[in-house]
């Protein structure tokens, strides 16, 4: 290796959070338009040619783990509308040092891609469900099936993609008097329902205000229902959320609350665009472009130390700390 990084079994920033998680957009192109994240004309997609090859996202993946990168999910938009995105997963996947690789989702393309994803190499997927309710998604998602979105579920738990989670970002007046419901999904079945805050961030900064649902709302309701939750300590892929377990139910309920309880300080994760930025914090604006550097035909010494270089000035927090909206992006074109 030289005198370069070699291979470290992770990296800490200032603030001694270990970043082993890259989050990867494959695509800025999503097959809905849900109702918090775009306006229904959806957003401006970037040109093809400025779009990462799998073959370039791959490099990237490989470099990073010299910088301590030992998880990966793919994203979008909405990942599976990439062509040939099992390809990717292959590749990734049989990067040594790659220890978990994921995949988030609506599942409307997942009955008929779980199985080729999973022989490729694919480990587990989130699929987002914010409804159980097929007329309430079709309006949420405008245009989704809810049937279609549960047979990628069904797959899933067929095919072992464990642990199958389901994200459902609650916003009052939408979906918010469906949690109990959402919940009860992992009484009986080895679901992991994870309830997200809104987050003002692009799109949905404009509903925020009165859309917004507190985490620790959502589970004295849900304790209300089913009594105490007993905290679950370890769950692969845990990331920032805090899981915990209704009384004998198979799978879990989770909560990921960027706004009440500030989940900066346990942030263990990059970003990498489809366009090719890499950001180290979704909520901060500070990115750092390596498609030019692996257009210039840059090693993957070089890039390793671009990657270092953004842990090292990865923020304490961003601007979800105060509340204030984002003014750029939406999350479609970052990764979530």
């Amino acid at each position: 290796m030289g005198a370069g990084l070699g291979v470290v079994d992770g990296m800490e920033d200032r603030f001694q959070r270990e970043i082993n998680y890259l989050r990867v957009s494959v695509t800025d192109r999503c097959n809905l338009r849900c109702l918090y994240c775009m306006p229904a004309e959806g957003v401006p997609a970037a040109p093809r040619e400025e779009i990462l090859t799998l073959e370039e996202i791959a490099r990237v993946v490989r470099a990073s783990t010299r910088a301590g990168v030992r998880k990966v999910r793919l994203t979008g938009g909405e990942p599976l509308v990439r062509r040939g995105i099992e390809r990717l997963v292959y590749a990734i996947a049989r990067i040594p040092e790659i220890d978990d690789l994921a995949l988030t989702t609506n599942g409307l393309l997942l009955p008929s891609m779980a199985a080729p994803l999973k022989e490729a190499g694919l480990r587990r997927v989130n699929i987002s469900l914010d409804s159980l309710r097929p007329d309430r998604y079709a309006y949420i998602t405008r245009g989704g099936d809810l049937k279609t979105a549960w047979q990628g579920v069904e797959k899933a738990l067929e095919l072992g993609l464990h642990p199958v989670k389901l994200n459902a970002v609650v916003v009052r007046g939408f979906n918010d008097d469906e949690i109990l419901d959402l919940a009860r999904l992992t009484l009986e079945r080895p679901l992991h329902v994870r309830f997200i805050e809104l987050m003002p961030f692009g799109h949905a900064a404009a509903i925020f205000a009165g859309g917004y649902v507190p985490a620790a709302a959502i589970k004295a309701q849900i304790e209300s229902e089913f009594g105490p939750l007993q905290e679950v300590r370890k769950l692969k892929g845990s990331g920032p959320a805090r899981y915990y377990r209704a009384a004998g139910a198979a799978g879990t309920i989770g909560f990921i609350s960027a706004v009440g309880d500030h989940i900066c300080r346990r942030c263990n994760r990059l970003r990498l665009t489809a366009s090719g930025s890499l950001r180290p914090c979704l909520f901060g604006e500070h990115e750092i472009d390596l498609k030019a550097l692996l257009r210039r035909g840059a090693g993957d010494e070089e890039l390793a130390a671009l990657i270092a270089r953004a842990i090292k000035e990865k923020p304490p927090a961003g601007h979800i700390r105060s509340h204030r909206p984002a003014r750029e992006k939406a999350m479609s074109q970052l990764g979530g």
